[in-house]
C-alpha cells in the first residue's frame, strides 16, 4: 500500500482521530481511506445516468473570506445553464451561505458541486440531487 502525506488542519485531524476511536477504526489511516472511497463513489449512482435531474447545494463560509463568496459568482456564471436559482444569505454574526439550484445532467452537476468543494476556505458543502421525473412520487401525486 501507498503512503501519502496530507496537510489538513489541526482540529481536523484531532476530530479524525476523535472519530476513528469512537467508532472502532483501526486508525487516521483507514477513517480517510473510507472517506475517500465514498466521496469518488457519490457520483456513480447509475439510477441517476442519463436522466434530468434536480440539485441543491447549499455552501457556508466566514464572510470576511471575500474570496469564496467571488468563487461563488464566478461558478455562477460559468454555469448558468445549469444553475436555475441562486440565493445568499447572512446566518450568524459571521456567515454566508450561498444556495444554488441545479437542473441538468449528473455529470454538470458532479462537475459543478466539485468545482465548489475545491473552493479554499468554504466551511460546509452539501447537497442533495432527485430525478425530476421522481419529483411526483415524492409528492404523493
Amino acid at each position: 500500500m501507498s503512503v501519502v502525506s496530507v496537510s489538513m488542519p489541526e482540529e481536523l485531524l484531532d476530530r479524525i482521530d476523535e472519530f476513528a476511536s469512537d467508532h472502532g477504526y483501526t486508525g487516521r489511516s483507514e477513517v480517510v481511506r473510507e472517506a475517500a472511497r465514498n466521496l469518488l463513489g457519490e457520483f456513480q449512482d447509475r439510477r441517476l445516468e442519463d436522466r434530468d435531474l434536480m440539485a441543491v447545494v447549499t455552501v457556508v463560509f466566514d464572510f470576511e473570506t471575500t474570496s469564496v463568496e467571488e468563487r461563488m459568482m464566478h461558478l455562477r456564471h460559468d454555469h448558468d445553464t445549469l444553475v436555475v436559482s441562486n440565493f445568499h444569505s447572512h446566518v450568524g454574526d459571521h456567515y454566508c451561505m450561498e444556495l444554488f439550484v441545479l437542473e441538468g445532467q449528473l455529470e454538470e452537476i458532479s462537475t459543478f458541486v466539485g468545482k465548489i468543494r475545491a473552493t479554499q476556505d468554504t466551511l460546509s458543502v452539501d447537497y442533495s440531487v432527485l430525478p425530476v421525473e421522481d419529483i411526483g412520487e415524492i409528492a404523493g401525486t
